[in-house]
């Protein structure tokens, strides 16, 4: 893993504390721009069986912690924002993550396991400057850019 000054540390519940569930959902979607490390083994934990794996996504380094006991939910409080370069991965991005995950509004969504999105084009600042933006961001929950 690339050294790094700061690192997300995401932790994860999954049913048997095991890191593979996370993993193989996110390289499933992120593809090469996902990429993780050899799995550490922490054992039985006061959180039950944990596993910690340090990963990349799109160069960003987070380290992803499981645990088989839910310690803490994930929250509004905590966001990754996707920029994409046009609607076909607008729909990509959200449509993988909404589909066992839940819609929310104005690009945001959370997935599988609570962890918030917001999937939004590069370019939503310039969107954003149009006259009639507000009232078509707050009626939409993904991101459809034609309609700005």
């Amino acid at each position: 893993m690339a050294e790094t000054k700061l690192m997300p540390a995401l932790w994860f519940h999954t049913p048997d504390g095991k890191t593979d569930q996370v993993t193989h959902y996110y390289k499933s979607l992120f593809k090469n721009d996902f990429v993780a490390e050899a799995v550490i083994p922490l054992g039985e934990t006061p959180g039950g069986n944990a596993e910690m794996c340090y990963v990349s996504l799109f160069e960003q380094s987070i380290l992803l912690m499981t645990t088989a006991i839910e310690h803490h939910k994930f929250n509004d409080s905590f966001a990754y924002q996707i920029f994409c370069n046009d609607q076909s991965e607008i729909d990509l991005y959200w449509n993988y993550l909404t589909k066992e995950g839940a819609e929310s509004k104005c690009g945001w969504c959370i997935d599988k396991f609570g962890l918030r999105w917001q999937i939004i084009p590069k370019n939503m600042g310039e969107l954003m400057n149009r006259s009639n933006a507000g009232s078509v961001l707050a009626g939409q929950t993904k991101i459809i850019i034609d309609q700005f």
